[in-house]
């Protein structure tokens, strides 16, 4: 499965939607890539549409899935940046789903870790990332939490403001599953 990830903006519009892959709910085992609510039904969570989760003394026994990000964007009072792999490669950030129901669309939602040290002189969380090695782990939920939604260390991410010139390694243009 080959796809052109795109960035992630924490700061995206209500009814923003992103491609998600998980295993399909048929029980085959197999992967597939659909398009997804990113907020979960305010119906059911006293009107309030969530759309993170934070890690931290959280299960993940099923309904897990992946968000294929080029970047992930964050808005620091009135500056914007854009967060790379210093390495230029795409990544993932892990989510949960939430099936269709009472007329809200399928729906996922972002977990989080504690910031690493590039992203943290910004803020103090971002999704927790998953690597190209730990896909099966994730989606499988064979591998416990604990191991994979973890801060990652220093020099993963290259930081920018949007709008500064900035000199880039190249950057990989399709990712392949």
């Amino acid at each position: 499965m080959a796809l052109n990830p795109t960035p992630f903006d924490s700061d995206a519009a209500d009814g923003t939607t992103h491609h998600i892959i998980r295993m399909k709910p048929d029980g085959s085992g197999k992967q597939e890539l659909v398009n997804a609510h990113w907020g979960t039904n305010p119906r059911f969570s006293d009107g309030v549409e969530y759309r993170f989760v934070r890690s931290e003394g959280k299960t993940f026994p099923s309904h897990r899935c992946l968000v294929p990000v080029s970047d992930f964007r964050m808005k620091v009072g009135s500056k914007n940046y854009r967060v790379t792999r210093d390495d230029g490669n795409h990544f993932y950030l892990a989510g949960v789903w939430e099936p269709a129901m009472a007329g809200w669309p399928l729906a996922f939602r972002v977990i989080t870790v504690a910031a690493n040290p590039d992203v943290e002189r910004y803020q103090d969380r971002h999704g927790a990332m998953i690597e190209r090695r730990q896909v099966m782990d994730w989606l499988s939920a064979k591998v416990p939490e604990y191991e994979l939604l973890v801060t990652p260390p220093a020099h993963v991410f290259f930081v920018e403001e949007l709008g500064s010139p900035t000199k880039r390694k190249p950057s990989q243009t399709r990712m392949l599953l």
